[in-house]
């Protein structure tokens, strides 16, 4: 598939989820649910449409997405979509469509263990939690956006978490409005269970059966004269009409708006950091650089990654092969100009088996001191090396100080 075809999908300028398709199913929305769902090869979601799916169009795919990417619009020919009133619903309709359709782009780009899950606890005041691997609500790819939309869901309907213990005494986000005080004896079994069927609802895509549960609740409550509790409901029906989810359009928006341009230069650098091969741990820093590179560049820490290596091998090649696999499987992040490893040719062999993004290694003396980057050819002006360095330091403190960290964990009882 190539961007000239793009025109044809007419993509709109609003949130959803977007399906690139095999050749096998037709590219109308109502026939997502047929049988043939295999030829579903990759499913994501968007604050826009229009400009998510062009992001994977810029350059040269494989100068900006994973071979794993580049192979999967090779094989797509149509691109459909199912747009949605919100950001929060194109997440939540994303993981439906996952677990639904099991794509094999989906499936390739994380292994199941790494997926993040909503989950309701077997009890009789059930928690929701956040599991990995399994769950009740999920897959979610990513674990930061999960955990802003369960903020925005929590806002509309309070739950327990792991923190609410049943004590008698209100815990602190039942203090907050963000538990409806299960931990001090607040709601009882009838009114936590009408909750928790709300989140069902709202998790399973049925916002519209959702919000007429509610406004028929609504009534019987007016009808009652409960009007306080009328009230309480109808706030939330204008929240669920009207969400408030500006925290993961934000995300969004700085995942995949970022665009390699003549004003920017993104360099990324990666370090791998254990103790005698445990606890091994990868790490992923950027530098911002001004694509003139006539000033320093500028750590970029918001950006920064860190990886749990999954392998038992005490390999730093392997290792480092890992990492860069697992980022460059990520096509919602800016991809970089400039790839630093730390090391040597072994190092920049294992990074050129998997992209054509150009890369450089940062090799070391005997006191771990930087001696010199290679190839030479790749270094500019004495600008850009001092931002490649820059960016290599600071994956080694980041990479150590993460080793740390988990190192830490393990040792407490």
């Amino acid at each position: 598939m190539k961007s000239q075809d793009l025109v044809k999908f007419n993509l709109p300028d609003t949130p959803g989820v977007y399906y690139f398709v095999g050749p096998k199913l037709s590219a109308n929305s109502l026939k997502l649910k047929a049988k043939d769902s295999g030829r579903i090869l990759y499913i994501g979601k968007a604050t826009s449409l229009k400009d998510r799916v062009k992001s994977y169009f810029v350059r040269d795919i494989l100068m900006t997405r994973s071979p794993l990417i580049a192979k999967m619009l090779e094989e797509a020919d149509k691109i459909d979509f199912i747009e949605t009133d919100s950001v929060l619903e194109a997440l939540i309709l994303e993981a439906n469509e996952i677990k639904k359709h099991q794509p094999i782009y989906n499936s390739k780009e994380k292994d199941d263990k790494s997926y993040n899950y909503v989950t309701i606890t077997d009890e009789e005041f059930p928690k929701i939690i956040v599991t990995r691997g399994s769950g009740t609500w999920g897959p979610y790819p990513y674990g930061s956006e999960l955990r802003e939309a369960l903020k925005i869901v929590r806002k509309i309907f309070p739950f327990r978490d792991a923190k609410c213990k049943i004590t008698g005494k209100a815990c602190f986000n039942a203090q907050i409005g963000l538990c409806p005080g299960v931990c001090a004896g607040w709601i009882d079994k009838k009114g936590y269970k009408k909750i928790i069927h709300h989140l069902k609802l709202f998790f399973e895509g049925k916002k519209p059966q959702l919000i007429k549960s509610l406004e028929k609740e609504m009534k019987v409550l007016a009808k009652a004269e409960k009007f306080e509790e009328a009230e309480k409901v109808k706030r939330q029906i204008f929240a669920l009409d009207h969400i408030q989810d500006i925290a993961l359009i934000k995300k969004d928006v700085e995942a995949s708006s970022y665009k390699l341009s003549a004003d920017s230069f993104r360099i990324e650098a990666y370090d791998i950091a254990h103790l005698s091969g445990k606890d091994v741990v990868g790490v992923m820093t950027v530098v911002s650089l001004p694509a003139s590179r006539q000033v320093m560049g500028e750590l970029d820490k918001s950006q920064y990654r860190k990886f749990k290596i999954r392998m038992d091998v005490n390999d730093d090649t392997k290792n480092l092969k890992e990492v860069l696999t697992r980022r460059l499987n990520h096509p919602e992040w800016p991809m970089p100009d400039l790839i630093v490893v730390d090391g040597g040719i072994a190092q920049i062999n294992v990074a050129k088996e998997l992209t054509r993004i150009p890369i450089v290694a940062v090799t070391k003396d005997e006191h771990h001191r930087a001696r010199e980057i290679i190839p030479k050819s790749r270094i500019l002006n004495p600008e850009s090396r001092r931002a490649v360095l820059l960016a290599n330091s600071e994956a080694h403190r980041f990479a150590i100080g993460y080793h740390r960290k988990l190192r830490s964990k393990g040792f407490r009882l």
